[in-house]
């Protein structure tokens, strides 16, 4: 069973934005966001900022477009926020993600910059399958952002967070 103690108060999960399909000869970690992609980093950055406040932290994975969707939040919530760049999130299977997440005691809200379907596999380990199979039925999409919220001082288990916004482009 999933336990963060103390949990963060507020966690932002979003998948990179639209990428760019590889070039032959090319990795799959040096893919950049396409033009779609810039766009769609953009918008939900935005309005990220528009309606919530800033993590406290971003953690990213190294992978280009990883990195492009974070400079993109980091332009619409401001040149304070901090960015840490996270070279095992990327191809990351869930308990790394987790092991990261469990790792972030000092701080009251954090944001994961990462990939699918991990992100998804996370959503369903803090929402449940059922809550988060409702929230989104045809999988996580690119730019997807969840804001999840926890109200509890002590321990947060799975299934006892809320999602108070999805955000897409």
């Amino acid at each position: 069973m999933l336990v963060l103690d103390p949990p963060p108060f507020r966690i932002f999960l979003l998948r990179h934005a639209s990428a760019a399909w590889p070039q032959p000869g090319g990795r799959d970690f040096d893919r950049p966001l396409d033009d779609h992609g810039f766009a769609e980093a953009e918008l939900v950055a935005t309005r990220a900022a528009d309606r919530h406040p800033a993590p406290d932290l971003i953690l990213s994975s190294t992978a280009l477009r990883c990195r492009q969707t974070a400079d993109a939040v980091h332009r619409a919530f401001g040149e304070d926020l901090e960015i840490s760049a996270i070279d095992s999130l990327y191809n990351a299977p869930l308990d790394i993600y987790l092991e990261v997440l469990v790792g972030q005691k000092q701080v009251q809200s954090v944001m994961i910059i990462g990939h699918n379907p991990t992100l998804e596999e996370l959503l369903e380990a803090l929402l449940g399958p059922d809550r988060m199979a409702a929230l989104i039925p045809g999988g996580y999409p690119t730019a997807g952002l969840a804001v999840l919220e926890h109200g509890g001082p002590h321990q947060a288990m799975a299934g006892s967070w809320t999602v108070t916004d999805f955000i897409t482009a």
